[in-house]
């Protein structure tokens, strides 16, 4: 089943669209003395400076599905880089790992910020970058990790969460927000429940931050990822699937969302 999982899944990808102006590498960096797997990607055929966007991992680590990400980025005429939260570039296909992932990567949160820190600073410094216009989108994990670093304060134009986990690692404080967001929510996502949007709703609004959300009907945890309902065989979590329509919308709403914030950009 595993084999059959990573078949599709790599079929889906090389089928998705044509990257040959796309140029793609992988980044080595580190933060706090941890080494760090990233990879960036862009279209060799703009020229100029262009918006960066951080994309971070679901809780399964920097696996293909996140580059393929960056790689889409690349196409909408951005500069992409997906960054490494756990070290070394490490990913899995089992749920007790990743949740053992996700607890030794946030068991100290000035560190995971300072990995986030690196991978902008990396970002920052690519030459077909405007420094100036950088964002950050995440899926599952990820989105909690975007929302969490825009919690925090850092200089970023704007988030955008897809299926991510709400709940703060700490609390926004009023006025602490600079970036705007955008939540992507699956409606029938039980992992991440309606409580849980109901709370995030009162946090931002209690810290006045610039905020919308979408909510896709009867679209499940991992809404966007092709390879979620293979995944929910292997292992079981029933709450995860794909839902194309879900993944399309997400991805035009995102789009929409860059259109504000990045104005007039090539």
């Amino acid at each position: 089943m595993k084999e059959l999982a990573l078949g599709l899944l790599g079929a889906f990808l090389l089928s998705t669209a044509s990257y040959a102006d796309i140029v793609g590498r992988e980044v080595d960096y580190q933060a706090d003395g941890v080494q760090l797997k990233g990879y960036i990607a862009y279209d060799n055929n703009i020229r100029g400076k262009r918006p960066g966007i951080v994309v971070v991992h679901e809780w399964w680590g920097h696996n293909e599905y996140v580059r393929h990400r960056a790689r889409m980025l690349a196409k909408l005429g951005y500069t992409a880089l997906a960054v490494d939260m756990y070290g070394a570039g490490k990913h899995t296909r089992h749920p007790a790992d990743a949740q053992k992932f996700v607890q030794e990567a946030m068991a100290n949160m000035p560190e995971f910020e300072d990995r986030f820190r690196a991978g902008l600073k990396i970002l920052r410094n690519e030459p077909t970058v405007d420094p100036e216009r950088i964002a950050a989108i995440g899926y599952c994990f990820g989105g909690g990790t975007v929302l969490n670093m825009a919690r925090a304060g850092m200089d970023l134009k704007g988030v955008v969460s897809f299926h991510g986990t709400l709940a703060p690692a700490v609390k926004a404080k009023p006025g602490g927000i600079k970036a705007k967001i955008l939540v992507c929510y699956g409606g029938a996502d039980t992992l991440v429940p309606p409580e849980a949007l109901a709370a995030f709703k009162k946090e931002m609004d209690a810290a006045g931050a610039d905020y919308e959300i979408k909510v896709y009907p009867g679209a499940k945890h991992a809404f966007t990822n092709p390879g979620a309902d293979l995944l929910a065989k292997e292992t079981g979590l029933s709450a995860i699937g794909y839902n194309k329509k879900a993944d399309q919308q997400s991805w035009k709403d995102m789009q929409a969302f860059f259109a504000k914030i990045f104005p007039n950009r090539p």
